[in-house]
């Protein structure tokens, strides 16, 4: 089964980049949707994939 969705700091080392600019880009309003389910940040695969 594929995985559908990536927290944070899978998403950071996928992109090779540090979390905290994930963090900075939801701050600003860029980087690719995600949802927040109680206090955690998730990014859908689909969501991921479009952005790149």
């Amino acid at each position: 089964m594929r995985e559908t969705c990536l927290n944070q700091t899978e998403l950071a080392a996928r992109w090779k980049i540090s979390p905290r600019t994930l963090e900075r880009w939801r701050w600003i309003g860029d980087g690719p949707r995600f949802l927040k389910i109680g206090g955690r940040v998730i990014y859908r695969i689909e969501d991921v994939e479009a952005f790149e």
